[in-house]
């Protein structure tokens, strides 16, 4: 009886399943040839896809569950799907070259999606580039509830003005990364300070900087910059996003699951510098730590110890290890400033030699970890190739020592053919025409000479 419970409690939960699959997927429009003339009226987000793409068929579950929620909150942008592999004319028109590749379509515009391919920061993505470029800020009350729904935000400061328009421009550039707000002077909090108007500023990491033209450069840059907060949680992906920033990344490298004084210190130590020295090193610099050394060897193609720090700058593959011992945050300041001032020496870089390097340890890493992961389709990857090589190999070795025996056989029986023919001739003229005597020819004259003697 408790059988045929279990197996009917695993068929309601199978059937369960597969009705949440076909419920989300009914979501998700499956777009064909006409979706370019059709699409121009609507906002799409759209995954283009390849049907053996092993990323693309892990994208897929979330991908419905995207389209679910989005229908759900009622929002207006639309959910999609196309095999780019079918309609790769339209995939190109739209500038897709890897998959997956998600794009939200809105009128003639085209923006990519470069985050975290989780479904949080897909909807997050699709609710910032489908709203206005600008949102306005009419209020204090939206105001403080827009600082306690983002971490980072921009706000333009002022009426209309050629700092509005550069605003304007890096805001359709940006859009894709952050938020940006425009609001009148009276709505901005008290505690925020200007020295002229109008004004572009950030807030985050609970406080405020104002771009500063002299100072920061171009204003899109200084936006591209500071559009992380100053002390993150780095992974992979954050890593490769900072390397547009052109900032040098100083990373504790720990085991989160380690809880020991020498881990916690070097991460506390990282997040003191990063707040005290902000506006020492904001420029040059952002801070985090990172869970384990795994990515951090893959790019040093070295093993780093673990707990430690190191410096990267991602604009050219070089980095920065660690000079001294890290007592304290005097010694770290004092390990930042040597960086700057050029006294410590970077290691890596992208010369052609670290270059030859990266592709022989990329080859190494990539050889280990199929061995690792399948020994057996290892063997079969690198040991058939290998084993026809080798067949071949003595193939053509063999065929050339066997034609070389052959040929010297046949030379000797040459040889030997000849000097039986040359024995033949000897034998034919020692014969007489007579054909009774077998007395040699060359003693007649022999005789002649003896009796001229006598």
């Amino acid at each position: 009886m408790a059988a045929r419970r279990s197996r009917a409690a695993i068929r309601l939960c199978a059937t369960v399943v597969l009705l949440d699959v076909v419920f989300c997927k009914g979501f998700v429009e499956d777009l064909d040839e006409s979706f370019k003339d059709n699409r121009k009226d609507d906002i799409w987000l759209v995954d283009f896809y390849a049907p053996w793409c092993g990323h693309c068929k892990k994208l897929e579950p979330i991908w419905n569950e995207v389209g679910l929620e989005m229908k759900s909150i009622g929002s207006p942008v639309k959910v999609g799907k196309m095999d780019a592999t079918s309609y790769s004319s339209i995939a190109s028109e739209f500038g897709v070259r890897g998959y997956p590749t998600i794009k939200l379509l809105k009128g003639d515009l085209a923006y990519n999606y470069r985050g975290p391919r989780t479904k949080d920061d897909i909807i997050e993505f699709a609710h910032r580039v489908s709203g206005a470029l600008i949102r306005p800020l009419p209020s204090q009350q939206m105001f403080e509830h827009v600082q306690k729904r983002h971490r980072v935000f921009f706000v333009y400061i002022g009426g209309e003005s050629p700092l509005k328009e550069k605003y304007i421009d890096a805001a359709s550039e940006l859009i894709v990364y952050t938020y940006f707000f425009s609001a009148p002077e009276e709505v901005v909090p008290e505690y925020v300070t200007l020295k002229e108007m109008p004004a572009v500023l950030v807030f985050k990491d609970e406080t405020y900087f104002v771009y500063d033209e002299y100072e920061d450069g171009d204003l899109s840059s200084w936006i591209n910059r500071e559009r992380f907060q100053n002390y993150l949680t780095v992974d992979g992906f954050l890593l490769y996003e900072l390397g547009d920033t052109g900032k040098l990344v100083a990373i504790a490298v720990i085991d989160e699951k380690n809880t020991s004084l020498e881990h916690t210190r070097l991460k506390s130590i990282i997040q003191e510098v990063a707040r005290d020295y902000r506006d020492h090193f904001h420029r040059d610099f952002q801070f985090g730590h990172m869970d384990g050394n795994d990515y951090i060897n893959t790019l040093l193609m070295d093993e780093l110890a673990v707990p430690t720090v190191v410096v990267l700058n991602t604009s050219n593959q070089q980095y920065f290890l660690l000079d001294r011992q890290i007592k304290d945050t005097k010694d770290m300041v004092q390990f930042i400033n040597n960086i700057l001032d050029g006294t410590v020496e970077a290691q890596g870089g992208d010369s052609i030699f670290q270059r030859l390097k990266r592709i022989v340890f990329d080859a190494k890493s990539t050889i280990v970890s199929i061995f690792k992961s399948s020994p057996l389709m290892g063997c079969f990857l690198f040991g058939l190739p290998l084993g026809v090589i080798s067949i071949m190999c003595y193939g053509i070795y063999t065929a050339d020592t066997d034609g070389g025996y052959v040929e010297e056989r046949y030379e000797i029986s040459k040889s030997e053919d000849e000097s039986q023919e040359q024995i033949e001739e000897n034998k034919e003229q020692q014969e007489p025409s007579s054909g009774g005597s077998l007395v040699p020819t060359e003693q007649e004259p022999k005789d002649v000479l003896e009796k001229k003697k006598d």
